[in-house]
């Protein structure tokens, strides 16, 4: 079974794009995504994109299709997987856009060496995850890096680090969503 996802911006607008039906899954509701990239209007141009708990790969397909340098993508389950690679054929990206890791992000993280100026994190809200894998990704965030946090709970129970500062956040139903610069003097 599987589920589909529109691209709401960019050149590959109105596109649909098939993802797993998982529990737990849910990609980034439209109304979240539209109001983040507005956000991010001038700053996901030539950025360099971490998504560190892909899932049906809505925020990332939206930020190369905004034009994003590069993506990677982080997704644990192989089924997931299957679709997020078929998505990144379908719309002919290279391999030196998208690098898609078939592994959680707790083994990933550590493993990797650049360094992202922007980094989606929202994991399954089940697992209660921000704090740890917050942890594990601010070595890999540039200064004055972005980071969009998706929770489904007051932001500030996170845990973030202390060089995340919020500067932006909106709510839609139960979903809460902020935007974060890493700043260097924290």
């Amino acid at each position: 079974m599987k589920n589909q996802l529109r691209i709401i911006g960019g050149d590959w607008k109105r596109r649909q794009l098939a993802f797993a039906s998982i529990e737990g899954l849910r990609p980034t509701p439209d109304r979240v995504r539209e109001t983040l990239f507005n956000w991010l209007m001038w700053d996901v141009q030539n950025a360099k994109v971490l998504d560190i708990c892909t899932g049906s790969g809505a925020l990332s397909f939206e930020a190369l299709s905004r034009g994003a340098s590069s993506v990677v993508m982080i997704e644990p389950d192989r089924t997931q997987a299957q679709f997020l690679t078929q998505n990144l054929e379908l719309l002919k990206v290279t391999k030196a856009r998208a690098q898609l890791k078939i592994t959680t992000a707790q083994q990933a993280l550590p493993n990797l060496k650049d360094q992202f100026d922007l980094v989606f994190l929202d994991p399954p809200y089940s697992l209660n995850l921000w704090t740890e894998l917050a942890e594990l990704a601010d070595p890999l965030i540039q200064t004055n890096g972005l980071i969009y946090v998706e929770a489904d709970r007051e932001l500030q129970t996170l845990q973030l680090p202390a060089s995340w500062q919020l500067i932006k956040n909106t709510k839609a139903g139960t979903v809460r969503a902020g935007l974060y610069q890493k700043n260097v003097s924290a």
